[in-house]
């Protein structure tokens, strides 16, 4: 059942990584099911403007098609949540993520993949465009090691290969992560957070946590 208030600062720093994890998929699990849940209300708008403490940070690709909050049953105060095409990570993305959990203290950060992703199949295609070029450029290393075991045609119209560069970039961006923020590698090698990584299925609306 999704509260109908607010998280407290209390509330927020009893929380474990693990338990984090697992209000998601429960969530999630509401979603899928066609659950209603009470996400927002007006107590929850005006609790907001004092301060927020949410559990967790969500780095997603910026497709219309995935409606962050939404897919989690979350309201208002919830989660926070990073968008970018093709969830890549850049400093600015670190540190939106640094900020969401050392200085927010959020506990969990999940780096979120989906399937038929627009930006991993130009990835795939070799798309040049302006500044798309240069983000498309963040993903080709998962098209490239993607293809080194793959048995079949590494073409953006076959699904299975898309979905492991999916995969594979989802693994690529959460070792960016440790290896490009001290301070985030610091707190989990602490246990005060977990970076995971996450796909979700456009057709059935579930999300799995890797």
């Amino acid at each position: 059942m999704i509260s109908k208030k607010i998280r407290t600062e209390e509330e927020q720093s009893k929380l474990a990584p693990d338990e984090v994890v697992e209000i998601l998929k429960r969530g999630n699990n509401g979603f899928t099911c066609g659950r209603l849940a009470v996400k927002s209300n007006r107590d929850r708008m005006r609790d907001a403007v004092k301060g927020q403490h949410p559990s967790a940070v969500i780095l997603s690709c910026i497709d219309s098609r995935v409606p962050v909050e939404e897919i989690f049953q979350c309201g208002i105060g919830d989660i926070f949540v990073v968008r970018i095409a093709g969830n890549i990570v850049n400093s600015d993305v670190l540190g939106s993520l640094e900020y969401a959990c050392k200085v927010s203290g959020a506990k969990l950060a999940v780096v979120m993949g989906h399937e038929h992703c627009g930006a991993v199949k130009a990835a795939i295609e070799g798309t040049t465009l302006g500044n798309i070029t240069g983000l498309l450029s963040k993903i080709k290393p998962a098209v490239n090691q993607a293809k080194i075991n793959f048995i079949g045609e590494p073409i953006s119209s076959n699904k299975e290969f898309v979905d492991l560069v999916c995969h594979t970039n989802v693994e690529i961006m959460i070792n960016k992560i440790r290896t490009e923020s001290p301070v985030l590698k610091k707190q989990e090698d602490r246990g005060e957070i977990k970076i995971v990584g996450a796909i979700y299925r456009l057709e059935s609306g579930k999300v799995e946590f890797l």
